[in-house]
């Protein structure tokens, strides 16, 4: 009996042991930044405009905290930032820029937000295209902001390709721990661009190289014309503010007819004014709306980057069909 006694007295030190190591091990998972299930904060990323936003947003995931400085179908050739902007940015680790000197107000609002993060530029590594001053001039003063060089180096797919790459890279620099999310996130997002890439330019192969010439607001078009083979004639200049000449729109105005120029297209970022008259005076179908330097509000077919690139290739495609 005694025996008995014993055995059941070393049974309930030992659980008495056991139950105190568990206890232990499930203090230590439920305490404060340790648990399995415990997070870092998201990484706090600021994209300059609406196109870089959405590349971002497909890479970053749900690693990342975004906000844009100028948003859906907003000019930022005109764009100023608002006392809330600068706070916003003055608190990002990580800001998101084309480059190129599209963002001609950025300087300004980094010395106001003494902004610290790291900054990424998304067109690092592209070929540039340099404004080709005598077709789209014509001999008019148009006020070029960005300088000789084309910043619109978005609008052809194989460019968005480093866009997203160079994404990716400066996401995993500002935050190793998720890296390896941020390169598998991009790299199924360029299948996708590579694969509207190709359709596009399957489907505008078959259009008669004779027939593919429009009509647009302002220069922002020459990187889609030279990766899929459309020729576009602006009205304006490289700026969407800029304002030709009554020389100049006269001049437009015979160009479309002796080409036979099938269509002329507003943007959504500039004034339908101009168009309309080169539509009126020469008979020349209005195309619709193409998304140049803005996406379209969210729930709209262009409120993505791809959703734009598609937009624009099917509104183009079927005028000049």
């Amino acid at each position: 009996m005694a025996r008995y006694f014993w055995a059941v007295g070393h049974i309930r030190r030992v659980y008495g042991r056991l139950t105190a190591a568990l206890l232990s091990v499930v203090l230590l998972l439920l305490a404060p930044g340790v648990g399995a299930n415990e997070q870092a904060p998201p990484l706090n990323v600021v994209a300059s405009f609406s196109i870089l936003a959405d590349m971002v947003k497909h890479v970053g995931g749900q690693h990342i905290a975004l906000s844009t400085i100028v948003g859906p179908d907003s000019d930022a050739h005109t764009f100023e930032p608002s006392p809330r902007q600068v706070k916003a940015l003055a608190s990002a680790q990580v800001l998101v820029v084309n480059g190129l000197n599209f963002e001609t107000w950025l300087a300004g609002m980094l010395q106001s937000a003494q902004f610290k993060g790291e900054q990424v530029v998304a067109s690092a590594g592209i070929v540039a295209r340099k404004l080709n001053q005598p077709e789209l001039d014509h001999g008019h003063d148009h006020d070029h902001d960005h300088g000789d060089i084309d910043p619109h180096a978005w609008q052809s797919l194989g460019n968005g390709v480093i866009y997203v790459q160079n994404i990716a890279a400066g996401l995993a620099q500002a935050d190793p721990a998720h890296a390896a999310d941020y390169y598998a996130n991009a790299s199924h997002y360029i299948a996708r661009i590579q694969a509207l890439d190709q359709d596009i330019k399957t489907a505008i192969a078959l259009i008669p190289p004779q027939r593919r010439k429009v009509i647009t607001s302002h220069d922002a078009f020459a990187y889609f014309a030279q990766a899929y083979g459309i020729q576009f004639i602006s009205a304006a200049g490289a700026a969407s503010q800029a304002e030709p000449s009554a020389k100049d729109v006269a001049a437009i105005i015979d160009r479309v007819r002796q080409e036979h120029i099938a269509a002329v297209f507003i943007e959504n970022v500039s004034s339908a004014k101009l168009v309309s008259q080169i539509a009126r005076e020469t008979g020349a179908k209005v195309g619709g709306t193409l998304y140049s330097d803005a996406l379209a509000q969210p729930g709209q077919p262009a409120a993505t980057y791809l959703g734009m690139m598609r937009w624009n290739a099917d509104q183009l495609i079927a005028a000049l069909n």
